[in-house]
């Protein structure tokens, strides 16, 4: 059974990792200095052991885009994935801006309400940057950290700033649109893989949230991670990189940065591999990611 927190399209996921990463999706209130009101946070949290592995999704995105990489890990560790303030399935509390500031407080009273030990804190594309951000700020909550694709040097919304009404809503509806089609398409054709319809089902399904258009131009206008750079070299946790050679999105050179930026840090190619390692070599991701949190000698790099 799926909660009925999620929207109804929830039902239309047909593959077993998506209906079982959905399946297990639950909500908690956490208190924030953010609002009066404690804010309805959805997670999903599976496996055991001492050191947690947090996940952080991607921008417009949500924990479904774990659905392959959270039960690999799981299967030999305590593992979470949350959906951060202002995406996902999680509340869009009215009278909150949502930027990086808000979305790392929200991230903070997240593990501290409920996680409460240090973690090995992992960020994808958005997500990555996200992890940087909360690791400057919340040091003792950060064992160690892995940036799989990850913002940091590019991929800013700085433009964002600049969008006023209606431009605002309208830039945020042609993005949801592209979703929207390109699922509509997927499915009338006939030739696209059932794992690409999946695919798309799980990236669009949080759209049906209310209040998305609302966060989306509140998170646009705020300019992201566009500030981000400079304060990477400040990062003193050991960290691995992981990052597909044929990222299309980002390109390759923002990896190099990172290592060289990074004092404690580690890159790793994943070879035939794009923007999202997660979905595109889960194994091997996950491989990689428990690999590093097991090899105490990662904390040792020059």
């Amino acid at each position: 059974m799926f909660a009925s927190f999620l929207p109804h399209q929830v039902k239309l996921l047909k593959e077993p990792a998506s209906i079982a990463l959905a399946q297990n999706i639950e909500r908690q209130f956490i208190a924030t200095p953010l609002s009066q009101q404690p804010i309805a946070t959805t997670y999903v949290r599976q496996g055991n052991s001492s050191i947690p592995i947090l996940l952080l999704h991607g921008f417009d995105s949500s924990l479904l885009e774990f659905r392959s990489l959270l039960p690999l890990l799981a299967a030999q560790n305590d593992t979470w994935a949350v959906d951060l303030l202002g995406f996902g399935f999680t509340e869009r509390t009215p009278g909150i801006s949502f930027n990086p500031a808000t979305i790392k407080t929200h991230l903070y009273y997240f593990w501290k309400t409920l996680i409460k030990q240090p973690v090995t804190l992992v960020g994808a594309s958005m997500g990555g940057a996200t992890a940087i951000d909360f690791t400057l700020t919340y040091p003792h909550a950060v064992k160690q950290l892995v940036l799989i694709n990850s913002l940091g040097y590019s991929g800013d919304v700085s433009l964002g700033r600049f969008l006023f009404p209606p431009l605002d809503y309208l830039a945020v509806e042609y993005w949801r649109q592209r979703k929207v089609q390109a699922l509509l398409f997927s499915e009338l054709s006939g030739n696209s893989e059932p794992g690409a319809i999946e695919a798309i089902r799980c990236a669009g399904l949080h759209l049906e949230m209310p209040s998305w258009h609302e966060a989306m131009i509140s998170f646009m206008k705020s300019g992201g991670y566009s500030d981000l750079a400079d304060k990477i070299a400040q990062i003193d946790k050991p960290t691995l990189i992981l990052w597909g050679d044929s990222d299309e999105t980002l390109g390759i050179g923002d990896a190099v940065k990172f290592q060289k930026a990074i004092a404690h840090s580690q890159l790793i190619w994943l070879k035939n591999c794009g923007h999202v390692p997660q979905l595109e070599q889960p194994q091997t991701t996950a491989r990689h990611i428990l690999a590093f949190q097991r090899d105490s000698s990662l904390c040792k790099l020059d």
